[in-house]
Parts: structure tokens; C-alpha cells; sequence
């Protein structure tokens, strides 16, 4: 019978009894019964400390080759951040350096708006005094130029075959016979418009005539209106009032208004144009007078329904 293992180290006498076998002379018996009956089996808890310490082992292996392969990743990646951290601290340097700039700029541009404006409002208020005043003027002036023509007549039609058709004397003896008037008008100027002298068959330019007498203008212009075509010999004349630029394209707005006025045959209606501009309707009793050719067409339209 065996004996009894005598302290409760026997483990780790088993663990070292391989060796002192290994080392044993080659005379000795390995095999005998004794021997394998002394030796124990190994318990679980070693075989646990044992994968325990594989794994601690294992793990403390990798955990360096890790470290290891990080550490040149690691060291080019700082590399590359600090290179970029340097490009954005330049670029961020830059930024900041126009923003400032923009910043000063905006300043002023606002101060010089600032400024604009307030002369903008200024040059505005005083734009419209001087419109109102340049109105005035230009009215003032238009009424003088107006009352400057009062005397004055425009004759058409009269042939430009001699140099002596538009003196004085030759146009008041053409209103003396075209009226059958008593004596000659006094005339103070005569002469042609301003115009280019018209090729041969072209339309003659108008023979502008300033009367001495107004009430000898206004004597010749109602015959005028009384005849509208005057004969004198083998020419056909027409006379009218010397009108302004402006009064005169005023005026002439409403020509085509006029024509239709003549092509309506209503008993009663009677029109007329008025100094400056105006067109003045009569019919059924109903008098009417329109500053605006827009205005005396939308009526005709009511006339003609």
C-alpha cells in the first residue's frame, strides 16, 4: 500500500517530477507499477492558471505589436494634423486679415451712404422746386411767345415762283383781294418759314405775315373761317392763326377726331376747336368741351351707336 503524501504541496512536487525523471539514469525502471501509482492527475484549477496565463501572454504580446504598429500610424497622423493645423492657422490668419479689411470698408460705405443719402433727399426736394419753377418759366415763356404771335397769320398754298410772292406789299395785296376788302392791310413783316426752299412741284412753304392792327387779324381770320377755301386768280389759298410749336401739335391731336366729327351726319351737332386746345361739341342742346383727344373719341363712340 502507498504511502500518504505528507504536506499539501504535493502539486508542485508533481509538477517538478517530470524533470527529475528526464534527468534520471538510463539504468532506471520508468515503467514500474510504484511510479505510476504515486503520480496524481493534474487538477482543473491548473489547467486554468495555465490558460490564464496563455492568455495574459497572448494578450500582452499583441497589446505591444498593437502599440507598436500604432505608434508609426499614430506618429505620421500627428505629422499630417500639425501640417494641416498649420495650413488652417495661415488660412484662418488670412481670413481674419480680410475680414477686417471688409469690416473697415463696410464702415465707410456706409458712412458714404449715410452721407448720399442725406443729399440724395436734398438734390430731390430741391429737383422738384426747380421742375415747378422750370413749369412756371416754360408756361410764362409759352404764353409770351403766344401773345409775341397774336398779330401774325400763316397763309398756304401761295406758289413760290417769284422771289417778290412773300414781300409786304405783295401779301397785302393777295389779303386784299382774296377778302374784297377795302384798302390794303398794313402789315409790319411778311416773309416765308424757315424751312428748306422746296424742290419744283413740292408743296410751298407757309408765308408768315405780322399785321399792324390786331383787329385786322381778326377781321381776316373770321372771313377765313367764313370761306375755309379761298380763291385769289388760279390759286387756292388757306389761312390760319400762327400758333406755337406746342399749341400747334396740341392742337393737331385732335384732326382725327375732327374728321370723324365730319363724317357723321346727326341734325344738330356742331364742333369747334378752342385756343389753346380744346375741342368743343354741341349737339341736342348739350355742350361739351374735351382737353383730350382720348376723351373726344370715347364720346363720338356714344354718337355713332
Amino acid at each position: 500500500m502507498p504511502a500518504k503524501p505528507k504536506s499539501g504541496n504535493a502539486p508542485s512536487a508533481a509538477l517538478q517530477r517530470p524533470a527529475a525523471h528526464a534527468s534520471s539514469p538510463p539504468g532506471s525502471d520508468s515503467s514500474s507499477p510504484c511510479d505510476s501509482a504515486v503520480m496524481p492527475a493534474a487538477p482543473p484549477d491548473f489547467k486554468e492558471e495555465l490558460l490564464s496565463s496563455l492568455r495574459i501572454d497572448m494578450a500582452s504580446i499583441f497589446k505591444t505589436e498593437l502599440q507598436a504598429a500604432l505608434s508609426e500610424h499614430f506618429t505620421s497622423i500627428k505629422t499630417e494634423l500639425q501640417s494641416v493645423k498649420s495650413e488652417l492657422s495661415g488660412s484662418i490668419t488670412n481670413i481674419q486679415v480680410k475680414v477686417s479689411a471688409l469690416e473697415s470698408t463696410v464702415v465707410e460705405m456706409e458712412t458714404s451712404l449715410s452721407t448720399y443719402s442725406d443729399d440724395i433727399a436734398s438734390l430731390q426736394s430741391k429737383v422738384e422746386l426747380l421742375s415747378a419753377e422750370l413749369l412756371r418759366v416754360d408756361n410764362k415763356c409759352e404764353d409770351l411767345e403766344a401773345r409775341s404771335r397774336r398779330n401774325n397769320i400763316r397763309i398756304i398754298g401761295v406758289p413760290e415762283d417769284s422771289t417778290s410772292s412773300s414781300t409786304m406789299s405783295a401779301v397785302s395785296i393777295l389779303l386784299k383781294e382774296a377778302f374784297q376788302l377795302d384798302k390794303e392791310p398794313i402789315l409790319d413783316r411778311a416773309h416765308r418759314s424757315l424751312q428748306a426752299k422746296p424742290k419744283p412741284g413740292e408743296r410751298p412753304r407757309p408765308i408768315i405775315a405780322r399785321l399792324h392792327y390786331h383787329t385786322d387779324c381778326v377781321d381776316i381770320l373770321r372771313r377765313a373761317r367764313a370761306q375755309q377755301r379761298i380763291k385769289v386768280g388760279d390759286m387756292a389759298i388757306h389761312i390760319f392763326p400762327d400758333h406755337t410749336a406746342k399749341t400747334a401739335r396740341a392742337r393737331a391731336a385732335f384732326n382725327d377726331i375732327r374728321r370723324q366729327l365730319r363724317e357723321i351726319t346727326l341734325p344738330g351737332l356742331r364742333y369747334g376747336l378752342l385756343y389753346p386746345a380744346r375741342l368743343r361739341i354741341t349737339y341736342d342742346g348739350t355742350e361739351r368741351v374735351f382737353e383730350s383727344p382720348e376723351d373726344a373719341r370715347a364720346y363720338i363712340k356714344t354718337l355713332t351707336k
